[in-house]
């Protein structure tokens, strides 16, 4: 097992020096990682049964993370004020946040999300992280560069072309296309959005509506919306 995966490696190492396509480029840098952990994994087992050397002897895969303690009890504080901007190529997010090391900081860059820890940061911890971008990314080209006052995080696009937001947002006042479906399930769909969007006002607008539909005071659930 251990020879296939040290041939698929060097396959996956091969194909990564002809890629060209930024995308393509990130998923063989994904699996080259994925491979090497395994690889650890099984020499270790190796170690353990005498085969190989100790284990201080064994490569430890290759991170792109920084050499930061992961304790799970951390707490950090949300970063979620900054500005950003961006060009054809990449997105510059912009935090203002004095007294941050380089060595300290945490980085995951995936696809369509990043995840960046700043550690020990005047005796505190803070974080910045998007669940889902508004496009795909490079992870293997992303970096953070740290400034007197202020962190400059450059996510490199997948794919060139402007971004409408850094975040994706889903249109959930925007009613799906169905032939096959019922008109109706649209409007109850767009009525559940608006009532879980809305305020309490709105709410018992709705709430009433449904209610006089159901007990046929009105055919119509709409009737009564300002």
């Amino acid at each position: 097992m251990a020879d296939e995966i040290a041939l698929d490696l060097e396959e996956l190492h091969h194909l990564q020096t002809i890629a060209k396509r930024p995308r393509i480029v990130s998923l063989i840098s994904s699996e080259i990682c994925n491979l090497q952990k395994i690889s650890y994994h099984y020499r270790r087992i190796a170690v353990k049964r005498g085969c190989l050397g100790t284990p201080s002897q064994i490569p430890t895969p290759i991170s792109s993370a920084s050499k930061v303690s992961k304790d799970p009890a951390l707490k950090y504080i949300t970063l979620g004020s900054f500005s950003w901007d961006q060009d054809n190529d990449k997105v510059k997010i912009y935090i203002s946040l004095e007294g941050v090391e380089q060595e300290k900081i945490e980085t995951e860059f995936k696809p369509v999300s990043v995840d960046v820890k700043f550690h020990d940061v005047q005796g505190k911890n803070y974080r910045c992280a998007i669940a889902k971008l508004n496009k795909e990314i490079v992870p293997d080209k992303c970096k953070v560069v740290v400034k007197p006052k202020r962190v400059i995080i450059t996510l490199f696009k997948a794919s060139k072309g402007n971004w409408l937001d850094l975040q994706f947002k889903e249109d959930k006042l925007k009613p799906s296309v169905d032939k096959d479906r019922d008109p109706m399930a649209g409007i109850m769909d767009l009525m559940k959005n608006m009532y879980e969007e809305g305020d309490d006002e709105m709410k018992r607008t709705i709430a009433k509506a449904w209610t006089d539909a159901r007990s046929g005071k009105t055919a119509d659930p709409l009737k009564g919306y300002p």
